[in-house]
């Protein structure tokens, strides 16, 4: 029988279920499928000759294949699609896709599923890949005919992006994705989801009640996805209220040039509630903006200090502190209309906001200055400090680069030097698991329009996923990876340290935690897979590396030998 070309979409011709699959991507505005075919897959890996218009982004892993899509579809703002193979792959696959969840990133996950006709023999490399993604996703099903693919497709699309935002998985029967069909495949809905909190009036006289001086805005992750930067900048200079970005970030959504911009809070619930000491109030745009990660003792807000919130997620409002007024609705839209609300509430006492943010902008101004007088004055070291490596690194990629940055050992001298007013420069490694960053970073350039991206990662984290090479080469995007190398897990240690009663914080030894022994060629490593590499132990050459790779047009690695910090 002959089978229609995917130009048939939509007017009923007979094809696989694979061309409707492609159909439906395309009409959906799908530029990439993120993948790793095996058996599965074939029939879609097929039908894809028919298709101009959306390419194959070959990872050599699965867990670099969803980190690639989550990098992506960040950068891009909107859902990133990938496709697995059965459930060995997506077993690979799992630990980028729980920290896809935990970061909220709007992901349409697709598995191909062994020929449903004869799973009841437990043929190989099946699984129930229901129940093995339904942990790490939105939810999932299995699609029974090749009809069913324009419904549950759009469904999937449509559900990523509802708030909360994140992944959704659909499982592929073999059978399915060949089996013919003349469905129509309809057209995508429009979906407003600029919602406008209620409540805003007395939101506005709320904080306007607050005394000058006394209020913290924290800029979440939602921030970012509601592209709000601009909003958030705008209610700030109206209240004079400083800016704290996440304890741990999946971005930093607010621009770090921004005079109000005071750094991200730290990870501690102790050390988060004696920087919000200072503050009768906060103002937490989106959720889960106190996330804390060794336990401490006592609540991250301090007594006394009111939490108020706005987020389109109605089940992040109070959920960990008691809230006198919370608001739901998008926050861009929303803060568009509290600002003219809160300019009239406080328009008696504006010389005392700016009074307020004079001092906020010239505490940050020494904090910084202070920062780098320290790295550069110790440029000279034997072993390049991490802060030396951070400001130097910071430095050569200036304001205008995208960074993607799993170096733990460095990440908060990075954000503290940072300096752009670009909000969407950085993103972080939200969900804790570590081989996210390198190909986020492959995945970020592809949603930049192959734009510059730097991948900062840690010498532990980069043997986790340094297939991302391989892909950068293969398709020659202008991502420079940075390799931070202590030869440790240098977090570890410092958490060991810090617990006073532990044999390893007395005697100084620590198990399983030195990458030595022996040690890892990393130049080897980006050589074999067609990336060009360099290595570097002096500050004064760190710029220059990083420069030059940046200049090349390609991608490079760039590894700085850095001293336990």
């Amino acid at each position: 029988m002959q089978v229609s070309s995917v130009d048939a979409a939509g007017n009923g011709g007979t094809r696989r279920g694979a061309a409707v699959l492609l159909e439906i991507l395309r009409s959906e505005g799908v530029e990439y499928i993120f993948g790793n075919p095996g058996t599965t897959e074939l029939p879609l890996m097929d039908a894809l000759l028919e298709v101009q218009d959306v390419r194959y982004i070959l990872g050599l892993q699965e867990a670099s294949v969803v980190a690639m899509a989550d990098g992506y579809a960040q950068a891009a703002r909107k859902p990133g699609f990938l496709n697995l193979h059965t459930a060995g792959g997506l077993g690979h696959g799992m630990g980028n896709l729980l920290n896809a969840s935990v970061s909220q990133t709007p992901l349409v996950v697709t598995a191909g599923q062994q020929d449903s006709r004869h799973t009841i023999s437990d043929p190989l490399l099946f699984g129930d890949l229901v129940q093995i993604a339904r942990p790490a996703v939105k939810w999932a099903q299995e699609v029974a005919h090749a009809d069913q693919l324009p419904v549950l497709m759009r469904r999937a699309f449509h559900d990523s992006m509802a708030a909360p935002t994140g992944p959704v998985f659909l499982s592929l029967p073999m059978d399915v994705m060949e089996e013919m069909s003349s469905v129509d495949i309809g057209t995508p809905s429009v979906i407003n989801r600029n919602a406008v909190a209620g409540g805003l009036d007395q939101l506005a006289e709320t904080l306007a009640a607050i005394s000058p001086g006394r209020l913290a805005i924290i800029a979440g992750d939602e921030v970012y996805a509601s592209d709000a930067a601009a909003e958030v900048a705008a209610a700030a200079e109206c209240l004079g209220a400083p800016v704290y970005g996440s304890s741990w970030p999946s971005r930093v959504p607010f621009p770090t040039a921004h005079p109000l911009w005071c750094g991200n809070l730290p990870t501690q619930a102790t050390a988060i509630a004696e920087r919000l000491s200072d503050y009768d109030a906060i103002f937490a745009l989106g959720g889960k903006s106190l996330i804390t990660i060794l336990y401490t003792e006592g609540p991250a807000v301090p007594p006394g200090c009111a939490v108020y919130q706005m987020s389109s997620d109605v089940k992040d409002l109070g959920r960990t502190f008691y809230t006198p007024l919370s608001v739901v609705g998008d926050i861009k839209a929303s803060l568009s209309a509290l600002l003219p609300l809160l300019q009239a509430a406080t328009a008696g006492r504006q010389d005392a906001y700016a009074a307020t943010a004079a001092t906020v902008a010239q505490q940050r101004r020494t904090l910084r200055a202070e920062a780098i007088q320290e790295a550069q004055s110790r440029q000279n070291e034997a072993v390049i400090p991490p802060r030396v490596a951070a400001w130097e690194a910071v430095r050569a990629i200036g304001p205008d680069v995208a960074i993607v940055d799993e170096a733990i050992a460095t990440s908060s001298d990075v954000r503290l030097f940072l300096e752009s007013s670009w909000s969407g420069q950085y993103s972080f490694l939200r969900g804790g698991a570590l081989g996210w960053g390198m190909p986020a970073a492959v995945g970020a350039s592809l949603g930049l329009g192959r734009d510059r991206v730097v991948s900062l990662v840690g010498d532990g984290a980069a043997l986790y996923s340094p297939q991302a090479l391989w892909t950068a080469a293969h398709e020659k995007l202008p991502v420079t990876f940075v390799v931070m190398n202590n030869r440790e897990y240098n977090v570890l240690k410092n958490f060991m340290r810090q617990q006073k009663d532990y044999i390893s914080a007395r005697d100084g030894t620590y198990p399983a935690m030195d990458i030595v022994d022996p040690t890892i060629d990393y130049q080897a490593m980006a050589r074999s897979m067609g990336v060009p590499s360099c290595q570097v132990t002096r500050a004064a050459d760190i710029a220059p590396a990083i420069e030059a790779s940046l200049a090349s047009g390609g991608p490079s690695l760039v590894e700085i030998m850095i001293a336990a910090g």
